[in-house]
């Protein structure tokens, strides 16, 4: 059975984890997805580390599976022209330049769309493109953690403010612009029309923060699930684990149950969440005075065994090892050229008749440079002139 997105010609002009992660799930589910890159460096994420494989490196092949590279400068006429005869074959285009830099390159929205008025034009932005005071600002996901609250969301008040280490914005606005260009797709078919999308790094991260914001805009008050009086983490012999005490009547009961401890809700300090949440402090030193002796592995048996929610806090090393994740098949072994092996996480999105695929490894910088330009028709003597342009600067 062809695969969902089979025939749709992606041109994707984005660099890094925000625009690479959406193209690459349009890539595993169909899509020919074109990654243009910069003659002689390429993506960004090609140079992000130290590595032995240079620009081949684990990052980079992190992002760009299912993507065939095609090298052009765009600061010349032969490049720009190339990308103008893309545009008019194309289903989609994914950018994620700061504002104004399409224009500038005479690829705006309204240019694309006098190419071809099917283009679904994918913007990804760190702040939006329309107007505010961010909107010319350097897109960045720990900008949108600092700016948009995330950052200053912490379990506990003693915390020092710090940089969450997963890139959280950027993950969730390329599943968004994922959506966004799908919906565009959907709506083309009853219109005939494309349409343009927008993304921001901003609005993403804002948006994970939803039930905190109503509450906020409408109460407040601060919503802070983490710092329930019933939550944490707390050490053991060997780590620690993460306790959420939830969802059932009277957890604290069932907590002490596993712990062997006596029921604390039967003392007045605790017998409320009220009282709990007033003695948060010196609830979980008892809880971890107990949790510190024993190890992760035997208070999860005792606190799943009273249907209480908790987990051993592991590192990502240990959980790439956890049956679960072969159990869910989340590790693709893709063949590659240079790098021999990508070991890798694989697609999350589960299909049943049409599942994600890795039809191609992570391209090599214009690994697919010829072959592109010969598929749009272009002749050995153009050919010629875009490669010569590019290797004037």
């Amino acid at each position: 059975m062809p695969l969902p997105l089979e025939g749709v010609r992606v041109v994707d002009l984005t660099q890094v984890e925000f625009g690479p992660v959406c193209t690459q799930m349009l890539g595993d589910f169909g899509a020919d997805v074109i990654k243009i890159e910069r003659p002689r460096t390429g993506d960004l994420s090609r140079s992000a580390i130290q590595d032995p494989a240079g620009p081949d490196n684990p990052v980079f092949l992190s992002l760009n599976r299912n993507k065939r590279s095609l090298e052009l400068d765009l600061r010349n006429d032969a490049g720009r022209q190339v990308m103008h005869d893309l545009v008019s074959r194309s289903e989609v285009i994914v950018n994620n330049f700061r504002p104004g830099v399409m224009e500038r390159l005479e690829l705006g929205y309204e240019r694309c769309r006098q190419m071809n008025p099917r283009i679904i034009y994918a913007i990804g932005s760190g702040f939006g493109s329309a107007a505010g005071p961010y909107a010319h600002k350097g897109g960045q996901d720990v900008l949108a953690q600092a700016l948009t609250g995330a950052m200053a969301r912490k379990s506990e008040a003693a915390h020092p403010l710090a940089i969450y280490a997963t890139p959280l914005a950027d993950y969730t606005a390329g599943m968004l612009m994922t959506q966004g260009i799908l919906l565009a797709l959907l709506a083309r078919e009853r219109t005939g029309e494309g349409q343009r999308v927008e993304v921001s790094l901003y609005d993403a991260l804002l948006s994970m923060q939803l039930q905190e914001a109503t509450m906020q805009l409408m109460r407040g008050v601060e919503l802070n699930w983490a710092a329930k009086p019933l939550s944490g983490v707390f050490p053991t012999t060997d780590g620690a684990i993460v306790i959420v005490g939830a969802f059932k009547d009277n957890p604290l009961r069932s907590i002490c149950s596993a712990l062997e401890l006596e029921d604390l809700s039967g003392r007045p300090e605790f017998a409320t969440s009220d009282a709990q949440e007033a003695h948060r402090d010196e609830l979980h030193r008892i809880i971890a005075e107990r949790t510190a002796q024993g190890t992760s592995a035997h208070w999860t048996r005792r606190l799943d065994a009273v249907d209480i929610l908790c987990a051993p806090v592991m590192a990502l090393r240990e959980t790439l090892a956890d049956p679960q994740v072969a159990a869910n098949e989340m590790i693709w072994r893709i063949p590659h050229p240079a790098a021999g092996e990508v070991v890798t996480l694989a697609n999350p999105v589960k299909l049943s008749a049409t599942p994600a695929q890795a039809r191609r490894s992570p391209p090599r910088l214009g690994e697919h440079t010829l072959e592109i330009l010969r598929e749009i028709g272009y002749s050995a003597e153009r050919i010629d002139d875009v490669i010569a342009a590019r290797t004037a600067r």
